[in-house]
């Protein structure tokens, strides 16, 4: 196959085609945004205590029914128990008083066997509210959201191969409708196993659809406009459709209603179809030659410029050499590919699991929970702005480490930020967010760099796979905010927090919160565990990316022993380099019309 970018070099670099198509696929990405993170409401848990029945109740009883239990030096209803009822009702049905004649102290407590009485303050109604996953079921809501990213790793594995076989416009739209379905069929769902299940397609066909359009738009945008593409447009419109969120959930409370709507916006895009074409790359890789050339004329037509009588080699009209393919047993079978790959892996799954951590973790911050997810979303513009411009002109390595401890740091500062400053804490974490958003962007283009073009597409393929294991894994991290700690304190302090933690239920009425008789009182709850567990994984990481080998200015290693040529430190003493400092940075278009992530030309 010959050089596609110099058989087209007469489209020139802008105009009104390569523009129109920009924006028309970065459209596409707005629903990315919109899709991807509605779990941060229709999965937050209102506040909520046990439902107490209609029974024959004094007033003073049915206030004393729940007890109340310490969360951050305070003392607050209980969530998940009740004083025994049967109880309580004997003894309010005798006249007796509680905190007065009766030490609540001793009373034996139960579960929410009613269900719950849940605060619609904020949320109408939700998955929570729904199917009463709170408490003993709370861990379903963290495994619902697992499932989007579960079906992010089977879109990620199954998207290429599509998309190489039955084009890559195809896909998009195949895609874009797969997700609106899903959605759509989501909103009806009569049980919390319909709804995960149903996320796990979500999931699927929103990263097929990110990684088709990804693709197409680097191989039918020009050189220019394909890094302005690669390094902000796709980010950058997926910011907006994240932004957009919050509002369209302030303003629907109910959840199936949310999501009906955000499923409806799909259909915005059924125009398109008439408007994006197809890869012609694709089109010649399969000896769809006259197609390709077709859409090229027309390329040509809207930019006012004239077409030659033949724009493809006549070799590029027999079809292509065959060329070897790799695979992952290739990456295993050299020391150093297996070094570097191991960095990687590190790298990916850390950075994913801060990003969709604190993205996921924004219902759970103080204050409105819509305003902290556009702040959250927000936060994300000028990073991929600045990435944008720090990528023409820092080296990659000490870039992407930097950002990795202004992430990684941040969130182990935020647990010496006393609960007195809130907004400070809120300050921390959209800066933790900032930095992990660079290094989300600045990774794609630095691993692209790293692997030769031989192995590009399956170096990618086995990063991604670790990324989804770190997202994956961020629900469940967010989550461990959830459970009682006690360790690592001393006797003298735990006798001084019992004094501070008596003192409360007295002024709260005399009620004791969280005791079983014969049992142990719950604890306080770790807040900072999650922020302790993500921040020093990315500092981990960041000191592992020192010994990944720098690229900036380097041409893209083609073969394997071009990568090991590299420079790094994982390769112990230097070695010469191949082709630097000038190099266009081009690889052989057979291999880049095969891989999903087309950065690698910035």
């Amino acid at each position: 196959m010959g050089d596609y970018d110099e058989d087209t070099a007469f489209l020139g670099q802008t105009g009104p085609y390569f523009w129109t198509t920009f924006f028309l696929l970065n459209t596409v990405f707005v629903s990315t945004g919109f899709n991807g993170l509605y779990i941060v409401f229709i999965g937050a848990a209102p506040k909520h205590h046990c439902l107490i029945p209609d029974v024959n109740l004094t007033e003073e009883w049915r206030d004393a029914v729940v007890p109340f239990r310490i969360v951050d030096g305070e003392a607050v209803p209980s969530q998940c128990s009740r004083y025994k009822l049967d109880v309580v009702r004997n003894l309010s049905a005798e006249g007796y008083i509680p905190g007065r004649d009766v030490n609540l102290t001793n009373l034996e407590v139960e579960g929410c066997l009613d269900g719950w009485n849940y605060s619609k303050e904020i949320y109408l109604s939700n998955i929570v509210t729904e199917w009463d996953l709170v408490c003993d079921n709370k861990w379903k809501v963290p495994f619902a959201s697992s499932t989007l990213f579960v079906g992010y790793l089977v879109g990620s594995l199954i998207s290429g191969q599509l998309s190489d076989r039955f084009g890559r416009k195809k896909v998009v739209f195949v895609s874009l409708a797969a997700q609106c379905i899903a959605v759509m069929l989501q909103s009806f769902s009569s049980s919390w196993r319909m709804f995960c299940i149903m996320f796990l397609f979500v999931g699927a066909s929103q990263i097929s659809l990110y990684i088709s359009a990804f693709v197409l738009g680097t191989e039918v945008l020009s050189k220019t406009m394909r890094v302005l593409f690669t390094t902000l447009g796709a980010f950058l419109f997926y910011c907006i459709g994240y932004m957009t969120l919050p509002w369209i959930a302030y303003g629907i409370r109910e959840w199936r209603t949310l999501l009906a709507v955000l499923s409806a916006t799909s259909v915005v895009y059924i125009p398109l179809w008439w408007f994006i074409p197809e890869s012609p790359r694709w089109l010649i890789t399969q000896g769809r030659v006259e197609e390709a050339e077709e859409i090229v004329r027309e390329a040509a037509r809207k930019n006012k410029v004239e077409a030659p009588v033949v724009i493809f080699k006549q070799s590029q009209r027999h079809g292509m050499a065959p060329f070897k393919s790799y695979t992952m047993l290739d990456i295993l079978r050299s020391k150093n590919l297996r070094c570097i790959t191991l960095m990687c892996l590190l790298l990916w799954m850390a950075i994913n699991m801060g990003y969709f951590g604190l993205s996921l973790n924004t219902s759970n911050l103080s204050g409105n929970p819509f305003m902290n997810c556009f702040l959250s979303a927000t936060t994300e513009v000028p990073a991929y702005v600045v990435s944008t411009v720090l990528l023409k002109r820092c080296p990659r390595r000490a870039l992407l480490s930097s950002f990795l401890i202004i992430g990684g740091g941040v969130l182990l500062l935020i647990q010496f930020i006393p609960d007195t400053l809130q907004h400070v804490a809120l300050a921390l974490e959209m800066t933790g967010k900032f930095g992990f958003t660079m290094a989300f962007s600045i990774v794609y283009i630095y691993t692209a760099e790293i692997y030769p073009t031989v192995l590009r597409n399956v170096g990618m393929g086995m990063c991604s796979s670790a990324a989804r294991i770190g997202s994956i894994t961020a629900p469940y991290v967010i989550y461990l905010d959830r459970f009682p700690y006690r360790w690592g304190r001393s006797k003298k302090r735990r006798q001084e927090e019992g004094g501070r933690n008596k003192k409360r239920r007295q002024e709260a009425g005399g009620r004791e919160g969280g005791i079983r008789r014969g049992g142990r009182r719950a604890g306080s709850y770790n807040k900072v565990l999650p922020y302790i567990l993500m921040g020093s994984l990315t500092i981990a990481a960041s000191v592992v990316n020192f010994f990944l080998p720098e690229t900036f200015n380097k041409d893209l290693p083609e073969t394997v022993e071009q990568m090991q040529e590299c420079q790094g430190l994982c390769y112990g003493p230097t070695k010469k380099k191949y082709v630097e400092n000038g190099g266009t940075g081009n690889a052989p278009l057979q291999h880049e019309a095969k891989s999903d992530v087309p950065t690698l030309n910035v």
